[in-house]
C-alpha cells in the first residue's frame, strides 16, 4: 500500500490550504512537475503532547511538559460515557504542545500552520511567540509561522484550547440542543509555500447542458506587493484521471492582494469535448491543477476535484443536469459515543455510506454546522447531495458574534466550493427570527464567493422574511403547511415530537415508522415541495433540557450506534427494486408486544405484494396478504403495508414475508417466534487499518435469533479483550441495548495484527482479526 493509497482510504489526505481542503497533489513526494521544490504539507497529528488542565505558561519553550499524555489528532479531550454523563466534564481550557523541526527545503519559503477544526477558541503560540486567538470550533483557520521559526533547530507549537460554551462565539449563547464537546478533533498540517503561492482555487463549470460547456478556474494568489511586478503565468489543465482533456495559460495581472481579499485571477477553459455529468447514479468526478509559473519554472502547484453537474431549486422541484429529482433525506449529527467529534476521516466517510448505501438518502444536511471534510469526499464520490449550513441555534447575538458568523460563511464557502454534493448554502442561524441586516450580509458573502450555488435559510415559521434563494423551512406539525414559496424545501419533521428507542413497543415503533412515510407520502404530493430532510439519521447528546433523561436526543432512524430502527427500513424501502430489494418489518415479533396482541404487520417494502405465513402446529400457514396502503399512502412510489394478522393468529410460532413484483416471488425473511438468544456476531465495518495512531473502524455487537434478526431485548454485557497494537474505544464490559451497540477500534502506531474477542455470558465467544499496516511517518 503505497503513500496516496493510505491518504486515501484513511482519509487523511490533506488541504493545499486551510481555507481550501482537497488537493490532490498535496504531499511533496507526489507532485508532479517539479512541484516538489516549492510546495510541502506536512501532517502534525502524532506526536502531540497534552494537558487537561495546565496552568498559565504551557505556552513557554522552557516549560516542562515531559509529564503530558501523548497524544494523536483527532482527539477529544476527554473519554466519555455514551450518555447520562455532564457536558461540564469537557468544558475547560486544555494545553496542546508540538515540537517539530523544518527540512531543509522549507528555508527561503513562508511557513503556515492549517488547523481544521478545534473546539472552540483557540489561543495558537509558536516558541514562545503569541500568533492570537481564533473563534470558532467548525470551520478552518491557519496562522503564519514564517517570522518566528527556527529554520535549523526545534520549534514549539502549542495551543490553548478553551473548550466552554462561550457567548462570544457561534453556536453559543443560549442553550443549543447538541453538545460541542472539546479538543483538537481534525487534522493539523504545516504548509510550506514560496514567497507568491496558490492560495486556493475554485473550479465552476458552466453551460454543462449544452453543446458547449466551459470551466471557469478562479485562482486566488497571495504574496507581498513587492512580488506583484514580476513577470508571471497561471497554466491551468483539466485532468480525467491522468488524460489532460483541455488546459489553458494566462499571464498574471500586476494587481497585488489587498486585506481583504486574495489576487483572483480567472482563467476559462473551452473545447471539453464529451464530458461526463456528475450526477446521483454515476458521480463522475475531475481534477483541475493550476500552476504558478516564473519565467517557465513551476514556482508553485495546486490541484482541485470537482464535478460537472446543474443543480437548481426551480418552481417545480429541485432539478439535477435538467431532470427534477424529489429530495428525501435526513439531518445529521457529525458526534459520536466516547469521543464526541474526533472520529478519524474513515469514521466519518462510514456515515456518508450508511445515509447513502444503507439508508437510501439522496441529501444529508450537515446540521447545525459545517462537517467535515472527509465526509464531504465521501459524498462526492457515492453521489449524495448536501446541504451545508453555518454553525448556530436559535440564537443570534451581537454584532460582534454576528461577524464571526459571516466569517462563517465564507470560510465554509471557500472551503467546499469545489465539492459537487454541496448543493445549497445554509447561511441563517437555524431556527432563528428574523434579522434583516444580518442576514442580508450572510446571503451577499455566499453570492458574491459563489455564484453557482443557491441560499437557503433554516427557518420554522412561514412568516419569516425570505432574503434567500430556496425557502428552507423546519416543519414538524401535521398536515404539514402548503409551500407558500416555488422553492421550498422541508428541512425537519417527526424528530424531537417522537422520539423512540429500539426497545420500545411494537405501537411505537410503528407509528414512527408511519410518521415519517406520511410526511413524505405529502411531500410527493406536490411538486412545489422539493423534497424533505427528516430529523434526524442518528441518535446524539445532548444537554439536559433537551432528549430523554439520560441526555440522549433519541430522534434518530437509527440509534446512537449507527444501527437502524424500523423507520430506518422506511427511508430504505423507497429506492428501486433494481438497487436492492427490501423488505423491513416495523415491528418486534413477539405475540404480546401491543397493548391488545399483535394486530397488523407494518411493512417497509418496494415489493407489489406480500404474504404472510406462521409456522403453527401444521407447519407453515398462510395467514394474509395484502398490497401496498395506499389508502394511507397515496401519493408514495413504494408505499408501507399494513396488513391486519391478529385475528389469524391462531397458534404462535416462526413468521415467514414473501415479497412480490409482478407476481413473482422475489425475497424471502424469516422472524422466530420461540423468544430465544441464539447467536452472538461481531461485524466489523473494516479489518485493515493503518497504523498511524488514529485510523478507526467500528465493531458492532448482536444478538439474533436463529434466522439472523435482531433480538431487541438481549441486554447482555459482553466482555472484550483485545491484544496487539491498538484500542478498544468504548465501554467493556458493553451492555447491549435492543440486542445491538457498538465498539470502535483505534490503531496505535505501531504496525502488526490485532484480535479482539467478546463473550456472550451465553452464546459463548466471537473472535475478529484486523491487520494494521505500516503509516508513512510524518516529516516534521
Amino acid at each position: 500500500m503505497d503513500r496516496r493509497d493510505f491518504l486515501v482510504q484513511t482519509g487523511t489526505m490533506l488541504a493545499g490550504a486551510a481555507l481550501a481542503p482537497r488537493s490532490l497533489a498535496m504531499v511533496a513526494e507526489d507532485q508532479p512537475g517539479g512541484a516538489q521544490q516549492c510546495r510541502l504539507v506536512l501532517p502534525i497529528n502524532r506526536n502531540w503532547r497534552y494537558n487537561p488542565k495546565v496552568a498559565d505558561g504551557g505556552h513557554a519553550i522552557a516549560f516542562d511538559d515531559s509529564g503530558f499524555d501523548h497524544v494523536v489528532v483527532p482527539h477529544t479531550n476527554r473519554r466519555l460515557p455514551w450518555h447520562s454523563f455532564d457536558e461540564k466534564s469537557y468544558e475547560f481550557v486544555s494545553l496542546y504542545r508540538r515540537p517539530f523541526k523544518l527540512p531543509a527545503e522549507a528555508k527561503g519559503r513562508r511557513v503556515f500552520v492549517d488547523f481544521e477544526g478545534v473546539m472552540t477558541a483557540s489561543t495558537v503560540w509558536i516558541n514562545g511567540q503569541k500568533l492570537g486567538e481564533y473563534k470558532g470550533g467548525y470551520t478552518p483557520f491557519s496562522f503564519e509561522l514564517t517570522p518566528h521559526v527556527n529554520w535549523d533547530g526545534e520549534n514549539l507549537l502549542a495551543v490553548d484550547v478553551d473548550s466552554t460554551e462561550r457567548a462570544d462565539i457561534p453556536p453559543f449563547g443560549y442553550e443549543i440542543d447538541y453538545l460541542t464537546f472539546g479538543g483538537l478533533y481534525r487534522e493539523v498540517a504545516l504548509r510550506i509555500v514560496p514567497d507568491t503561492y496558490i492560495e486556493n482555487l475554485f473550479a465552476m463549470p458552466k453551460d454543462v447542458l449544452s453543446n458547449h460547456p466551459s470551466l471557469e478556474v478562479r485562482c486566488f494568489l497571495d504574496g507581498p506587493a513587492s512580488s506583484w511586478s514580476t513577470p508571471r503565468t497561471l497554466e491551468v489543465e483539466l485532468l480525467d484521471g491522468d488524460r489532460v482533456v483541455s488546459k489553458a495559460s494566462q499571464k498574471v495581472a500586476a494587481k497585488p492582494p489587498t486585506q481583504q481579499e486574495m489576487a483572483l485571477q480567472a482563467v476559462t477553459l473551452s473545447n471539453l469535448g464529451q464530458i461526463r455529468l456528475w450526477d446521483l447514479q454515476h458521480p463522475q468526478l475531475y481534477t483541475v491543477r493550476v500552476r504558478l509559473l516564473e519565467q517557465g519554472k513551476v514556482v508553485d502547484e495546486d490541484t482541485r476535484r470537482f464535478g460537472f453537474r446543474e443543480a437548481t431549486f426551480t418552481d417545480q422541484g429541485f432539478s439535477l443536469n435538467g431532470k427534477v429529482i424529489k429530495l428525501r433525506g435526513l439531518d445529521r449529527h457529525q458526534t459520536f459515543p466516547f469521543v464526541g467529534q474526533a472520529m478519524p476521516g474513515r469514521v466519518q466517510r462510514r456515515d456518508a455510506l450508511i445515509l447513502r448505501n444503507q439508508l437510501k438518502c439522496n441529501i444529508v444536511r450537515t446540521s447545525h454546522y459545517p462537517q467535515s471534510r472527509h465526509f464531504l469526499d465521501a459524498c462526492d464520490e457515492i453521489g449524495l447531495l448536501v446541504l451545508e449550513e453555518i454553525p448556530g441555534w436559535q440564537h443570534i447575538g451581537d454584532l460582534a458574534w454576528q461577524a464571526i458568523s459571516v466569517d462563517n460563511v465564507r470560510r465554509m464557502v471557500r472551503r467546499d466550493w469545489n465539492h459537487p454534493s454541496v448543493i445549497l448554502w445554509g447561511v441563517r442561524i437555524n431556527e432563528s427570527r428574523d434579522n434583516h441586516d444580518f442576514y442580508v450580509r450572510t446571503n451577499a458573502m455566499a453570492h458574491s464567493l459563489d455564484p453557482s450555488r443557491q441560499t437557503g435559510g433554516i427557518r420554522y415559521f412561514q412568516e419569516s422574511e425570505f432574503l434567500e434563494d430556496v425557502f428552507t423551512m423546519n416543519d414538524f406539525g401535521w398536515p404539514l403547511k402548503p409551500p407558500n414559496h416555488p422553492k421550498y424545501l422541508n428541512t425537519e419533521f417527526v424528530g424531537h415530537t417522537y422520539p423512540t428507542k429500539t426497545i420500545d413497543s411494537l405501537e411505537r415503533l410503528r407509528e414512527h415508522t408511519i410518521r415519517h412515510a406520511r410526511v413524505h407520502d405529502e411531500l410527493a404530493s406536490n411538486p412545489q415541495y422539493a423534497g424533505g430532510i427528516g430529523w434526524c439519521a442518528f441518535d446524539y447528546n445532548t444537554h439536559s433540557n433537551f432528549g430523554s433523561g439520560d441526555r440522549i436526543c433519541y430522534h434518530g432512524v437509527s440509534d446512537i450506534f449507527r444501527e437502524p430502527k424500523p423507520a430506518a427500513g422506511f427511508y430504505k424501502s423507497q429506492c428501486e427494486p433494481e438497487e436492492e430489494i427490501v423488505l423491513e418489518p416495523a415491528f418486534h415479533w413477539a405475540r404480546n408486544d401491543e397493548s391488545i396482541g399483535f394486530t397488523v404487520a407494518l411493512v417497509s417494502s418496494n415489493c407489489d405484494h406480500l404474504k404472510f405465513w406462521v409456522d403453527d402446529s401444521n407447519g407453515y400457514r398462510l395467514v394474509n396478504e395484502g398490497d401496498p396502503d395506499r389508502k394511507q399512502f397515496p401519493h408514495l412510489r413504494y408505499a408501507p403495508f399494513s396488513v391486519p394478522l391478529g385475528e389469524q393468529l391462531r397458534d404462535w410460532g416462526d413468521l415467514r414475508i414473501d415479497g412480490y413484483i409482478g407476481g413473482k416471488l422475489v425475497i424471502s425473511k424469516k422472524y422466530s417466534g420461540k423468544g430465544i438468544d441464539q447467536q452472538f456476531l461481531l461485524l466489523p465495518d473494516d479489518t485493515e487499518l493503518f497504523a498511524d495512531g488514529a485510523d478507526t473502524t467500528r465493531v458492532v455487537l448482536r444478538v439474533n435469533d436463529e434466522y439472523g434478526q435482531v433480538r431487541p431485548f438481549a441486554n447482555d454485557p459482553i466482555i472484550f479483550q483485545l491484544d496487539g497494537p491498538a484500542e478498544i474505544i468504548g465501554d467493556n464490559p458493553f451492555a447491549l441495548i435492543g440486542g445491538t451497540g457498538a465498539i470502535w477500534i483505534r490503531a496505535k502506531e505501531q504496525p502488526g495484527t490485532v484480535t479482539l474477542r467478546g463473550t456472550h455470558p451465553i452464546l459463548g465467544v466471537q473472535q475478529v482479526t484486523f491487520r494494521l499496516a505500516p503509516a508513512p511517518p510524518e516529516r516534521a
